[in-house]
């Protein structure tokens, strides 16, 4: 796999970089990454390719970008399978990550046709005062590993759409389907350096981008250490961002909830994706009335799921990244069993599949908020529950974060659906039923980030306001 840079592909001039497949333990691609000058090569060709592309209408744009995505769909079974091999994805999960790009280059555009400019009265009826919205010039984006084609997509749609140029550095954990996007862009002729995709030390690019005073936004996907770094490191020049960082989202389970569907609700998130979503149901709340009848239903559920990964049809969990990432989550769950919380289900590595970092999708009850499995963003397939009788205190412990991306109610109260979500301190709070969709802003509050993906509220990120006073 090879580098996207001012509209050619090239081989990097860094390090060999060998991605395993999780799901086998094997090799799943080698990649010669890209070194810094490289790094600081795409972001010229971006400043470049921001002219030229700020230049064309929207109409002129969007043909473009419904070019490029018409493009990855006649590709999409060579992406799925180089998304599978990185990942160790199940088919459907894949098919959602490959999916969530298309829908991103569909959407923007259309959603950019509908970001009006406005007219200010003056009071003295002396000028006429028009405020219009303009590109913001070279964004710099940095994508996670959990979904590397929908991370993709949460950047480049509003990028393109906006007249924005990037430079995206896709995780070196899965680098092989988003590079592959910039091979397509290449055989279509996408214009050059409007968007360029660099793979290679996290360090070395994301100081050469970080440091430059060309970016005028930097947007990334990842963890709140991380963020911080990033806002440091790039304090050379005045800059926008929108971060999404890290997570650690609640869900209380009042006594009134149709239990079923809860228990079915917060399974289903809980161990998409292995766990391994920012938005994932870490700590669960479930009233003292109903803690017994819904544990038991979490853990007949979580005792079905199915472990595989790839095209097989029996498979609804992968495997976790990597065996480090998986010896850190059991190592939560060993600390919190021996502090006195109680295993339901899970906590192993099971013994088939035989190769592959896989573990066992686990429920674990009694934690205590002073846990570390309580405070840490676990990102693994372990769900922990505790019980509450007094509203007020669950709220309290809900907030009792640094984090605040997502939280989750159920109730069959309206009064409590209200309430409850008011007081959550969370980015998006879900009703009975988890919702995301790229027409509602993701994004969180406290050590969750600024900004936003998604929506009108993300593309409104890659323009700049301009006011102009005209004296009639």
């Amino acid at each position: 796999m090879k580098q996207y840079i001012n509209g050619n592909t090239c081989e990097g001039l860094g390090e060999k970089l060998h991605i395993v497949n999780p799901a086998t333990e094997a090799e799943a691609g080698e990649l010669a990454t890209a070194s810094r000058t490289q790094a600081e090569e795409a972001l010229a060709a971006a400043a470049e390719g921001f002219k030229a592309w700020s230049g064309l209408s929207l109409n002129q744009r969007s043909e473009w970008i419904h070019k490029l995505a018409a493009a990855i769909e006649e590709e999409k079974e060579t992406i799925l399978d180089l998304l599978i091999s990185e990942t160790g994805k199940p088919l459907d999960n894949a098919e959602y990550d490959y999916g969530m790009l298309i829908q991103c280059l569909r959407y923007f555009p259309e959603e950019a046709k509908r970001l009006c400019g406005s007219i200010i009265p003056d009071y003295d009826g002396r000028f006429r005062h028009l405020i219009q919205y303009r590109p913001l010039g070279v964004v710099v984006g940095y994508l996670a590993w959990n979904f590397p084609l929908l991370n993709l997509g949460y950047k480049l749609g509003p990028a393109l759409a906006s007249g924005c140029s990037c430079v995206l550095k896709p995780s070196s954990r899965t680098p092989l389907a988003t590079l592959y996007i910039g091979a397509i862009a290449k055989k279509i002729n996408f214009p050059a350096g409007v968007f360029n995709i660099v793979a290679g030390s996290g360090k070395e690019i994301g100081e050469a981008w970080n440091t430059s005073t060309i970016p005028k936004m930097i947007t990334l996907i990842g963890s709140s250490e991380t963020g911080r770094e990033l806002i440091r490191q790039s304090a050379t020049s005045i800059k926008h961002f929108s971060l999404e960082l890290g997570g650690n989202a609640p869900a209380i389970v009042m006594k009134d909830a149709d239990l079923a569907n809860a228990a079915k609700q917060i399974v289903d998130l809980k161990f998409t994706n292995v766990g391994q979503v920012c938005v994932s149901p870490n700590r669960v709340f479930v009233h003292a009335d109903v803690h017994d009848e819904f544990l038991a239903a979490v853990a007949e559920q979580t005792q079905q799921i199915r472990l595989g990964a790839g095209r097989d049809p029996q498979a609804q969990m992968g495997p976790m990244i990597s065996a480090g990432d998986r010896q850190r989550v059991l190592g939560l769950v060993e600390e919190a069993v021996a502090q006195g919380a109680k295993l339901i289900v899970g906590g192993t590595a099971p013994e088939s599949p035989a190769k592959g970092f896989y573990l066992s999708p686990t429920v674990v009850d009694q934690v205590r908020p002073e846990m570390r499995i309580c405070r840490e963003e676990i990102f693994g397939p372990v769900m922990t529950v505790q019980s509450f009788t007094d509203r007020d205190e669950v709220v309290r412990e809900a907030n009792n974060t640094p984090y605040g991306l997502a939280a989750y109610v159920f109730t069959s109260s309206l009064v409590d659906a209200f309430e409850l979500s008011e007081k959550l301190e969370a980015g998006s709070v879900s009703v009975n039923e988890p919702f995301y969709a790229v027409h509602l802003p993701h994004g969180g509050v406290k050590e969750s980030g600024i900004g936003k993906d998604c929506s009108k509220y993300s593309l409104e990120e890659y323009y700049a306001v301009q006011r102009i006073s005209i004296r009639v």
